[in-house]
């Protein structure tokens, strides 16, 4: 700013000198004052431009712009079976919130909560433990275990692919110390049936507690059985758990259940698939294009949507 006042400054004075002695130091004094004033405005606006420009930059864009954003164009066949707004305007989530989102996989709602997050809030992934991906993938090649173990250090960049980047990334049963009560928010979405599967839902349950302050917020949405299924039925391994089974792992750990909501349920899933949940949309896996067709018009499964809160 020195450099182009000075600068002007001198052109106001090489104007002026076409005049006689008095008449010339006086005209110089008047053009100095004139164009010195000029050129503050100039810098002025030009240094107002330049602040509207980075606040608009870092400011956090509004759900609605993140929702229609291009890069969701694919996700948006499945906001009619998984309302992204209703479900995080139920469980509370801000712009402004560190939000932890369980099994972010293919990044269906990573593409609403990384770039959402990004500006003012901060988000993290948690994901399974390598003991869980090996019982679910018997066949592992050394290549996806390497992927899977450097899952953590991985995830920012991941991210940052749909919008973000991530803060981090933690292992279910493995949240460290330095995390402890520094979430606002933590997701389970369709995130806990092979926690209960294999007997670890409470660890689920207590990693969600490590994570929260107090007042802090658990959200899930989970395929949900019907409340007089068996305990056999209702295990997981289909996809499906009780509802009533789920609000007691959260109330024995000290979960207070605030709300729950029929934002997700589709009365038109009987839940009594042989193959559980993959019978319907997304996966479809079904043997005859007739039930393919018949289970298509189904939609997604009927979901429990939960919200507890941390006293």
């Amino acid at each position: 700013m020195r450099v182009l006042l000075s600068s002007v400054a001198a052109m106001a004075l090489l104007t002026a000198c076409n005049g006689e002695p008095g008449e010339m130091a006086e005209d110089a004094a008047d053009a100095v004052t004139e164009v010195t004033e000029d050129a503050v405005e100039a810098v002025e606006e030009l240094a107002g431009g330049i602040e509207e420009t980075v606040e608009e930059a870092v400011s956090a864009p509004t759900l609605d712009q993140v929702l229609t954003d291009p890069r969701r164009e694919a996700d948006r066949a499945r906001d009619q079976y998984r309302n992204p707004r209703e479900t995080l305007e139920f469980f509370g989530v801000e712009a402004s919130d560190t939000v932890v989102e369980a099994l972010p996989g293919g990044g269906w709602y990573g593409r609403i909560l990384a770039p959402w997050l990004a500006a003012e809030g901060r988000y993290y992934g948690l994901n399974y433990s390598m003991s869980i991906f090996e019982r679910l993938f018997a066949d592992m090649t050394d290549e996806q275990r390497a992927r899977l173990e450097g899952w953590e250090a991985s995830f920012p960049a991941t991210a940052a692919e749909w919008g973000g980047p991530a803060a981090g990334g933690y292992t279910l049963g493995s949240v460290p110390e330095s995390a402890a009560g520094t979430a606002d928010v933590v997701l389970y979405i369709r995130a806990l049936h092979n926690m209960a599967r294999f007997g670890e839902l409470d660890v689920a349950v207590d990693d969600a507690w490590t994570l929260l302050r107090s007042g802090g917020v658990v959200g899930v949405v989970q395929h949900r059985a019907p409340a007089d299924e068996t305990d056999e039925r209702a295990d997981g391994s289909r996809g499906y758990l009780r509802e009533a089974d789920v609000i007691a792992a959260f109330e024995a750990r000290g979960f207070v259940l605030e709300a729950s909501s029929e934002i997700n349920a589709n009365p038109d899933d009987p839940a009594d698939h042989e193959i559980g949940v993959w019978a319907l949309p997304p996966s479809l896996r079904v043997d005859s294009d007739e039930q393919r067709e018949t289970n298509a018009a189904i939609g997604e499964t009927d979901r429990m949507t939960l919200r507890f809160r941390k006293p």
